[in-house]
């Protein structure tokens, strides 16, 4: 039998896998800085699906998890969570996580978002934090969550919004493409950190996949550390795009990208350490 052929969009796919795969550790070992910088959005992201004690939960794109814990807490002994994510790598952190947490109603499958190997109809509730925007196709994404959950389930998914309001990780993604040598890419095109963040895109998407009662909320998500050097760090081992962009370059190119960086973040310095804006849009429906 011929072997299937590698359509434009497998061949995305892949690239998107094997870049997780490969961030998948640095991704792990910031946990702690990304739960913390996430704390507040995940709380209110678990508030608007209404997962309660006992529900069944769907987290698609779960990375390596940390939401995953306090949905597992959240939803008792009585309740589950299923955890997906494209990067077997980086579930192989998750699953490891709740067991090192002692959690035994979490369980984990390797799945593409945009094609969940899960029954119709089996979740109360499902949730992606981060996740949606990266898709190539969120609206697919969109229709197979709408397809994972019981009638009248609850889901909430966590973006980025505009670029504006996301200097940080749109001064990263300029200065990476500049010093690369390619050209500015439109913020918003399909797959990029903010490819959901233009105003009204994620309302009408929800609404495209079937949801009702579909509601957006602005949340802003300061990224605060003692220090812009720890912000610094985090990026070059967990910010997948970026070191992707950079990974072909020379030595000295490559610190010079990170330099003009740093210069350009210090202006969040602040006497407390250092402050980054981020701004996050939550939506909520139900199917």
């Amino acid at each position: 039998m011929p072997a299937e052929p590698m359509t434009d969009a497998r061949l995305a796919k892949d690239a998107v896998r094997t870049q997780w795969n490969e961030a998948a550790a640095g991704w792990n070992d910031s946990s702690r800085i990304i739960r913390e910088w996430l704390r507040e959005a995940t709380r209110a992201m678990l508030g608007m699906a209404e997962i309660e004690p006992g529900s069944r939960v769907l987290d698609v794109a779960a990375g390596a998890g940390d939401q995953t814990l306090d949905i597992a807490a959240r939803v008792g002994p009585a309740g589950s969570v299923l955890a997906t994510d494209l990067s077997p790598e980086i579930l192989t952190f998750a699953k490891r996580n709740a067991e090192a947490a002692g959690f035994h109603n979490v369980e984990t499958l390797v799945s593409d978002g945009e094609a969940l190997a899960i029954e119709e109809a089996s979740f109360d509730a499902v949730v992606c934090r981060l996740g949606l925007m990266l898709f190539t196709d969120p609206l697919q994404g969109l229709c197979e969550m709408r397809r994972a959950l019981k009638p009248g389930g609850g889901i909430c998914t966590v973006v980025f919004s505009t670029p504006e309001s996301n200097p940080c990780a749109a001064i990263l993604v300029s200065t990476a493409l500049k010093h690369a040598g390619q050209p500015p890419r439109d913020p918003y095109q399909r797959g990029s950190l903010f490819s959901l963040g233009k105003p009204g895109l994620i309302d009408m998407l929800f609404a495209q996949a079937g949801f009702t009662q579909v509601a957006t909320t602005k949340m802003a998500a300061p990224f605060r550390l003692p220090s812009l050097r720890h912000y610094l760090d985090f990026a070059r081992s967990a910010a997948a795009p970026i070191v992707k962009i950079l990974e072909g370059l020379e030595p000295a190119r490559r610190q010079a990208a990170w330099a003009e960086v740093e210069e350009k973040l210090s202006r969040f310095d602040t006497r407390a350490g250092w402050e980054g804006p981020n701004e996050l849009l939550l939506t909520a429906a139900r199917r």
